[in-house]
């Protein structure tokens, strides 16, 4: 069964441009954060004492809904400032959320190909200027020009989906139905935001890695930014750790697991553009592989952050795309944010500087109660005001933009 479906655009993101202050934040030397633990089996072997900020703590009591469930994290200068969970992961048994729950990281799972298929890039095995054909085989002639670049930023033409999430489509499959699939727009004129193009990235990184794509990520992400608890099937998961998510009426919808799935993880419809399982605690260490370095050398940085193309959106000049994240009009946040009708999250990296903040809910509405996309862009500026210690930036009074998982 499909998820049913958004309005056009899910989430991407959601602060205001970042005032000057950010700018001056230095990176730290990269030291290992408070309560990370030895590399392990993906299960959490004794408690791990987390930092909570009093301010933060504040406006999380004033914003998060009741009944609500999920975890934040927040980070500044190589810090976790604060790490909590609020609610329960799964309601039936009891289990609360906490910093080492597994969540559905959705369409924030695009950043984790981004930066993959910067890694090729930066090996020698690709460019963001080859042409989709040169991996994928032969083209129709309105898909010719189509290149990596197209994919990294929504302008490559190709529709949002095709087909429901959980149907078995294989990567042959998926190829053969994107490049006979009718184009919105003509490649590279138009952002449209477009899962499919980031399921073309997956077996992109396939072909040119002659691994599959979370093989490749688990090399090449996971383990150099000390990711433990991040992936498809790899990670051998402890069940329990994984949240549920629940509808609008509260019903249970099981645990992503729970759904149909290839041996290897979700089928193309999804791979690639969403889907990957995380942690708070790992999405720091992505932040921080990111920041310190780890992950992408400068050019490749550089061009991931670059504001590539605008958005085009209504009451969202300024925003453009980056390579896996929308760049606020400053330049110097970058975030994306995934979302289904049972949850949701945002990630918030500082280009320039080091700050982060990362917060999911496996309930995205309660009917008739509340609604995390009503909320989100207050709840993330705040948290960046507690963090900076400065003024608020100017924050429009608009709903975020929706795109689909």
């Amino acid at each position: 069964m499909r998820l049913p479906a958004l309005p056009a655009l899910v989430v991407f993101a959601l602060v205001s441009a970042l005032v000057p202050a950010l700018a001056g934040c230095t990176l730290s030397s990269g030291a290992e954060e408070p309560g990370r633990r030895p590399p392990g089996t993906g299960s959490p072997s004794a408690p791990t004492p987390d930092p909570t900020d009093n301010g933060i703590q504040a406006i999380l009591d004033k914003s998060l809904p009741r009944g609500g469930s999920g975890t934040v994290i927040a980070a500044r200068d190589g810090e976790v400032t604060h790490c909590t969970g609020y609610g329960m992961a799964d309601r039936a048994h009891g289990i609360p959320a906490t910093c080492d729950t597994v969540y559905d990281l959705m369409s924030m799972t695009k950043s984790f190909t981004a930066v993959a298929i910067m890694r090729l890039r930066m090996a020698g095995k690709l460019r963001v200027s080859d042409r989709i054909s040169e991996f994928v085989g032969q083209v129709p002639a309105d898909k010719r020009a189509i290149t990596i670049h197209h994919l990294l930023t929504h302008t490559s033409g190709l529709p949002e989906a095709l087909g429901d999430d959980y149907d078995p489509v294989s990567r042959q499959e998926m190829i053969d139905e994107a490049v006979t699939s009718e184009l919105v727009a003509p490649p590279g004129t138009k952002f449209s935001y477009s899962n499919l193009g980031y399921s073309l990235l997956a077996a992109i990184i396939e072909n040119a890695s002659g691994m599959d794509y979370e093989h490749f990520l688990a090399e090449q992400i996971f383990a150099p930014a000390g990711m433990k608890d991040t992936g498809y099937v790899l990670p051998r998961w402890d069940t329990e750790r994984i949240a549920v998510e629940y509808d609008a009426r509260g019903v249970s919808r099981g645990r992503p697991l729970d759904h149909r799935w290839a041996a290897d993880g979700p089928y193309w419809n999804v791979r690639g553009n969403g889907g990957l399982l995380s942690t708070a605690r790992d999405m720091y260490r992505f932040h921080r592989s990111l920041a310190d370095g780890t992950l992408l050398d400068r050019d490749a940085r550089t061009a991931m952050f670059t504001a590539h193309s605008p958005t085009g959106l209504p009451g969202y000049d300024g925003y453009a795309i980056g390579y896996g994240w929308v760049i606020t009009p400053d330049r110097g946040l970058a975030t994306h944010s995934g979302g289904n009708e049972w949850s949701y999250g945002v990630n918030v990296h500082a280009v320039r500087g080091d700050l982060m903040v990362f917060w999911i809910s496996n309930q995205a509405v309660r009917d008739g109660k509340w609604d995390l996309q009503e909320i989100a862009r207050s709840l993330t500026v705040a948290l960046i005001k507690q963090l900076r210690g400065g003024a608020s930036p100017p924050v429009g009074g608009r709903r975020e933009p929706r795109y689909s998982r």
